[in-house]
């Protein structure tokens, strides 16, 4: 069971960074090429067809299996202390910037009816949207991929001959 969840864990946290990072190298990069309107309806689409059972496994249980490897290696030494950083990594960082951040976003985005809104007003939203969301994008990138990096050295640790 201890190692089980470990590397559960890790797992899911290595498939939470490596969502993030593509989105980050190859979505956001993309979307930046398309006029405003586009760019809207892009993300309304997005952040409505990501919230399915594959994105909560892995966004939410990287959380529940960082906590729960945390308490079941609470009297592993080191190894207790690392999946710890890791798991305040991505409670802080990832869970909480997207809960905090992101997601107010794509609420304020998802209430509005873009075909009812000026060219002026589609530019105002897009600028205000793209350029709170992409900053905290990023933030939740480097701590999903630092939690997962961080995570991983317990592999090291407790594979010590």
């Amino acid at each position: 069971m201890k190692s089980l969840t470990l590397y559960g864990a890790i797992t899911l946290t290595g498939l939470s960074a490596g969502l993030f990072y593509a989105w980050a190298v190859s979505v956001i990069p993309g979307i930046l090429k398309v006029n405003d309107i586009t760019y809207l309806q892009t993300m309304q689409a997005i952040n409505r067809a990501i919230l399915n059972p594959a994105f909560y496994l892995v966004f939410f249980g990287s959380l529940v299996l960082l906590a729960l490897a945390t308490i079941c290696q609470y009297r592993a030494g080191a190894t207790f202390w690392i999946i710890l950083v890791a798991a305040v990594l991505y409670l802080m960082g990832t869970f909480g910037v997207t809960a905090f951040g992101n997601v107010p976003l794509n609420d304020q985005l998802d209430v509005l009816d873009l075909t009812e809104l000026s060219t002026t007003k589609l530019k105002v939203f897009r600028k205000h949207y793209e350029t709170k969301w992409n900053r905290l994008h990023m933030i939740r990138t480097v701590f999903s991929v630092a939690s997962f990096m961080t995570a991983l050295l317990t592999v090291f640790i407790s594979t010590k001959p």
